[in-house]
């Protein structure tokens, strides 16, 4: 596909190796759709996480733009106090913050076997400060009754793990 007379004046300053501007046309908007999907399924969030229009969900420690990330505000969702969510997210820099959480939890498990428990922790590309690892969660998960089936990108910095209670433990 050739670009429009508006496409070639936008890209009539790229000059590189004397290529013709319509390779430079093309070639800019593969490597733009390229990298806009770099390391990521292209799948939103919601779909990856499983939140439908009717799941409850119980949030810890969610980033600021958490709702951004979903593309949609969910709040109304949101388990109440005494409500036994379908889902929890929950989002942790340190061991200790991730088991300490974790522990609280059990409760709700008991209450709904069929819960989804979604940890995410910084990625190493994030370079922030923290003691969490995927298999640090992996390992607690294993010694207290739950297994990992699914891990995503929830966003440049952040990486999840769903978590959930073995079919026959349920």
């Amino acid at each position: 596909m050739l670009p429009s007379a508006t496409q070639k004046a936008v890209y009539k300053h790229v000059d590189c190796c004397g290529f013709p501007v319509e390779w430079m046309c093309i070639w800019l908007n593969l490597n733009n759709s390229i990298m806009a999907t770099s390391g990521y399924s292209g799948t939103p969030l919601l779909k990856k996480l499983g939140i439908t229009g009717t799941t409850k969900v119980q949030l810890f420690n969610v980033p600021g733009n958490y709702f951004e990330l979903l593309e949609k505000d969910i709040s109304d969702q949101v388990a109440k106090k005494n409500e036994v969510p379908d889902l929890i997210h929950l989002f942790v820099t340190s061991v200790r913050e991730f088991e300490k959480t974790m522990r609280t939890l059990k409760p709700v498990c008991k209450a709904n076997p069929g819960i989804t428990i979604w940890v995410s922790w910084y990625k190493k590309s994030a370079r922030m400060p923290t003691d969490i690892t995927e298999d640090v969660i992996r390992d607690y998960a294993l010694q207290n009754d739950l297994v990992d089936v699914k891990v995503c990108a929830v966003s440049d910095l952040w990486s999840g793990l769903k978590l959930v209670v073995p079919k026959a433990k349920r």
